[in-house]
Parts: structure tokens; C-alpha cells; sequence
């Protein structure tokens, strides 16, 4: 790896055991990646992340292609990494789990609506499920980008959830807030039909939100 990919797999395999710490992911589920100058460096396919260490994190071109410095194989999702940052320049780190909350949601193929307004944190007024496909196919990634579309995040159907960042410190945090409004809708659900935000106040909120938090 280049000296700038071996600073970008210590970030990324960091992020990968920060993501399990949490308990927003478990065992080798999941993947993280970042976008470097040639590609994007992304976790390793079925291996502990507590058993990695950066030589194991894999560089992969724009293209597909595996750096041939790389001595194990990708995730098997690299496909979407490789086309969110394709489809979305302002995405420099994707972080993709199967939280419980998110998941669960997921698997009864649900989004999540305006119930509160931090759906707003990612771009819309709801979080979309994307359509069901298998593991590691093109068709899962062109979904994913199709329920992407104006948003950073999405639920994956029978699957789990995918969020991407303009770093791995803000993708790993936009994962953690995403499962917090899950399982706060799961809750909600527990109850009855939800109470949704109108139309007009999430375009309310959404204008508040180009300007949350510290802009760069």
C-alpha cells in the first residue's frame, strides 16, 4: 500500500473495531471503508476485526480492481462501496452493519418515516428501505443507490443498513445515530400507528440542518 492507503487502513480497521464496540455490529458482519487517491481501502472479507491488523484492510480501485499489494480479499459488499463513492463525491467513508434495531426494521422491509425530526439528519424526510437482493450483487448496490438518492443513509431489506460520511469518524457516528432512531421507531411502533411530522415542518427542519452542527 501507499504510505496515504496505510494511514487510511489504520483509520478504517480502527473504525471497523469501534463500530463492533459499540454493539452497533457483531463478529466479522459489517464492513467499513474509506476513499483514498486510487480507490478506496475497505475491511477484509470474514475475518475478526480484532484479528486484523492494517496489512489485512484491502485496497480496491475505482474500477473493481484489487490493488495488487493487497494479500486478502475484499468484503464481498465492495460493490457498493465502489458506487456510493462513484455516485456521491461528498462520500468519504461508508460504514455498513446489521445493527439490531435497523435490521429489524429491515427485514419487514420498513423505512423509517418522520416519527422525529433527527430523521432529518440524513438528508430527507424518512429513511428509505432499499429493495431486497442478494449479498454482494450488483442488483444490491444499484438498489442501494436508488434508495440513497438525496439521502446518506438507508435501511437494506432482509439485510441491515448502510450509512456513508464525509470521514470514518462521521460515518461511524451517523451508524450510531441511525440505530438510535430505529430502535426509538421500533419502541414507537410497540404503541400503535405512529404520530408523523408533517410535510412543512420537515421542510422546516431540513433547512435548519444545512446548517447544523460545525460546518467545514
Amino acid at each position: 500500500m501507499s504510505a496515504g492507503n496505510i494511514d487510511l487502513a489504520e483509520k478504517v480497521l480502527a473504525t471497523a473495531r469501534a463500530m463492533n464496540a459499540s454493539g452497533i455490529n457483531r463478529g466479522s458482519a459489517g464492513n467499513v471503508s474509506a476513499r483514498g487517491a486510487d480507490g478506496f481501502v475497505i475491511t477484509p472479507t470474514g475475518m475478526a476485526y480484532d484479528a486484523c491488523g492494517p496489512a489485512d484492510m484491502v485496497g480496491v480501485g475505482a474500477d473493481g480492481t484489487v490493488h495488487a499489494a493487497s494479500r486478502r480479499k475484499p468484503s464481498s459488499e465492495w460493490r457498493f462501496h465502489r458506487d456510493i463513492y462513484a455516485a456521491r463525491p461528498e462520500a468519504g467513508a461508508v460504514v455498513h452493519t446489521h445493527s439490531p434495531f435497523a435490521t429489524a426494521l429491515a427485514c419487514q422491509q420498513q423505512g423509517v418515516p418522520a416519527f422525529h425530526y433527527m430523521v432529518a439528519r440524513f438528508g430527507g424526510a424518512d429513511v428509505r428501505c432499499a429493495a431486497y437482493a442478494t449479498f454482494g450483487s450488483q442488483e444490491l448496490s444499484d438498489a442501494i443507490i436508488a434508495a440513497l438518492d438525496g439521502r446518506c443513509a438507508c435501511l437494506m431489506a432482509h439485510h441491515g443498513m448502510v450509512v456513508f460520511g464525509r470521514d470514518c469518524d462521521q460515518a461511524l457516528a451517523l451508524a450510531v445515530e441511525l440505530e438510535t432512531l430505529c430502535e426509538q421507531y421500533w419502541r414507537v411502533l410497540q404503541l400503535g400507528a405512529p404520530q408523523l411530522l408533517p410535510a412543512d415542518e420537515m421542510t422546516r427542519v431540513l433547512a435548519k440542518f444545512a446548517t447544523y452542527g460545525q460546518q467545514d
